[in-house]
């Protein structure tokens, strides 16, 4: 199976603070990897490091075949990152964002509207300033921009928080199904029962280092893995 994020002794510092102090994992094509930990562990720092965001200190960050450690910029068309940040603009509308990020990745414009409408954003919502949106309105619509970029490597931060429980299975369905076309997903939950659910593999981090991996079931092709 392709490897699409290779991790090999990476350090990534926030500020003086090794976040993550030795990584080593794999992710291979289709795959959707549950990470946890306490707080503090680096489990979003490792999301922000794939998704090109987080310098790296040292070691080998390989990420759908691109050199991070190299060009940290290269991947993020490809990357879709749902963190606690929503990436929205806040003096746009929810359809002008939708739009921006159709546009930006290629896509077409009724994207961005079919992907507000899976995540269940009502029509009167489309016009209404981002700005002026309650939390979990939000939470939707910036799950809703992510999908519409189509990407490869999906990095989702809590993407249950603040939802309800029709918004959950949504979710968990838009997660298995962009499984079944080829993406990959690192997914990052304290919902432990729920995500474990849609993972394949639990990995546990613990003070920036990677623990065992546990494989809970396995994309057509791969093998059982348990090092990562």
């Amino acid at each position: 199976m392709q490897k699409i994020v290779e991790l090999r002794s990476a350090v990534a510092l926030v500020g003086r603070f090794p976040a993550l102090a030795g990584v080593d994992l794999d992710v291979h094509a289709g795959e959707v990897v549950l990470l946890s930990g306490h707080n503090g562990a680096g489990k979003s720092t490792l999301l922000r490091m794939c998704a090109g965001l987080v310098p790296i200190a040292s070691g080998s960050v390989i990420v759908l075949g691109e050199d991070l450690r190299r060009n940290r910029s290269a991947v993020r068309r490809r990357v879709g990152l749902l963190g606690h940040q929503t990436f929205l603009y806040e003096d746009l509308s929810v359809i002008e964002n939708l739009d921006f990020w159709s546009r930006a990745t290629g896509g077409e414009k009724d994207d961005g509207r079919a992907a507000l409408d899976r995540l269940g954003v009502a029509p009167r919502l489309h016009e209404v300033g981002v700005r002026s949106l309650s939390a979990g309105q939000r939470r939707r619509v910036s799950f809703a921009a992510m999908i519409c970029r189509r990407p490869e490597l999906w990095l989702l931060d809590e993407p249950h928080a603040g939802l309800d429980s029709a918004g959950r299975d949504t979710v968990d369905d838009l997660v298995n199904e962009a499984a079944e076309r080829g993406a990959t997903v690192l997914v990052v939950s304290h919902e432990l029962d729920r995500a474990e659910r849609i993972a394949t593999r639990h990995v546990t981090i613990d003070a920036g280092v990677v623990q065992a991996g546990v494989a809970t079931c396995q994309p057509d092709g791969a093998g059982p893995t348990d090092d990562s």
